[in-house]
């Protein structure tokens, strides 16, 4: 696979100084100091021509912003992404999302991957148990891996006035759903959890200013979750706890939370100065390389090369490979083609591909 692109000046001295002989790092590493590469929407496979010809017709933009896809899951983490995402509906008797379908999968029980429900269906695990079992055993035949994250959004969207399906709503027993039937395939040694992070502070903001992120070589081959979702959502989720006691999923929330710890910060250009001054204070930041195909269409590489600059953890993208329909070969990658590097605002040197499999 290809990994070389154009870069700028500074990432241009980033990848020099990382391709020289790499010191070892002056501490011993915690997650929240490596930065690696994810994938948007990471299930979703190409839509039907003719789904695509029709939503064309009428609104172009909205077709555009849809119009990408992506390899496997097990391609996509053999190629390097770290963080993955995943959407779930909910469906506690199944056949919720089967209208207009022939998959006899979305008539189980259990939670649904699916981008559009009626409308962008194309997805290469159908079954949140079947995306969670392919990591599974993907992290079983690579145990060093650094910490892969799956972020989720939790859809609701009320789809049938544009000709899919209403989604379910988004409950406190929905999301009691939703933890078990991960825990149901990742067991704990397999988890990094908001308890792990708290530990013996009294909420989980004051944990991570502390400092207190696991250690990195504790964490390899593990897994950690992280719900991107407005504030109305994300309480339902938090319930009365204190912080997320008992719970899976990191929350997107504001720095001040006594849940905070995760950030979701899309725009790396304009949340440049926020996302330096958060990672810096001890928070985890997701951040968008690009979004809606704009980026790739118009070969504009700005915001992908301010996000792997800018010391978000975790960059996503569409475009882990090139989209060959596309001219100007947009795609994104670290630097030097490292899986995993130190992040470049919480540690003062590079230090090599923290997986030590440099392709």
């Amino acid at each position: 696979m290809t990994r070389s692109f154009a870069i700028g000046p500074a990432l241009a001295l980033m990848a020099a100084t990382a391709m020289a002989k790499d010191p070892a790092p002056t501490r011993a590493l915690r997650i929240n100091d490596v930065a690696v590469i994810g994938t948007h929407n990471s299930y979703k496979q190409p839509m039907p021509a003719a789904t695509m010809a029709k939503i064309r017709a009428t609104d172009p933009a909205m077709a555009d912003a849809l119009d990408y896809a992506h390899r496997s899951l097990v391609a996509q983490l053999d190629a390097g992404a770290r963080q993955l995402e995943i959407d779930v509906n909910y469906d506690p008797h199944g056949g919720h999302y089967a209208r207009g379908s022939n998959d006899p999968t979305l008539l189980r029980p259990g939670f649904k991957v699916l981008h559009i429900p009626g409308i962008d269906n194309a997805s290469s695990c159908v079954l949140l148990t079947e995306c969670l079992t392919i990591v599974r055993d993907w992290s079983a035949k690579h145990p060093r891996h650094v910490p892969i994250m799956l972020m989720f959004n939790t859809k609701d969207e009320q789809n049938a006035a544009r000709g899919g399906i209403d989604a379910l709503p988004f409950d406190a027993a929905a999301y009691d759903a939703l933890d078990a039937e991960i825990r149901s395939i990742l067991p704990p040694g397999k988890l990094i959890v908001p308890d792990d992070v708290q530990g013996h502070y009294a909420t989980l903001r004051e944990a991570v200013l502390a400092d207190n992120w696991p250690l990195l070589e504790a964490s390899r081959g593990k897994f950690l979750f992280a719900m991107d979702e407005p504030p109305a959502k994300v309480a339902v989720y938090r319930g009365t706890r204190r912080s997320l006691e008992g719970r899976v999923f990191f929350i997107n929330t504001d720095e001040d939370s006594p849940a905070a710890a995760y950030l979701t910060l899309n725009d790396p250009v304009h949340d440049a100065e926020r996302i330096r001054r958060d990672v810096a204070a001890g928070f985890i930041v997701r951040t968008r390389a690009d979004a809606n195909t704009r980026e790739a269409r118009a070969n504009d590489t700005v915001p992908r090369d301010t996000a792997l600059a800018g010391g978000a953890q975790y960059a996503s993208t569409d475009y882990l490979w090139t989209d060959p329909r596309l001219v100007g070969g947009y795609h994104v990658a670290l630097p030097g083609g490292q899986v995993a590097r130190c992040n470049p605002v919480r540690v003062r040197q590079p230090c090599g591909d923290l997986e030590g499999q440099p392709r």
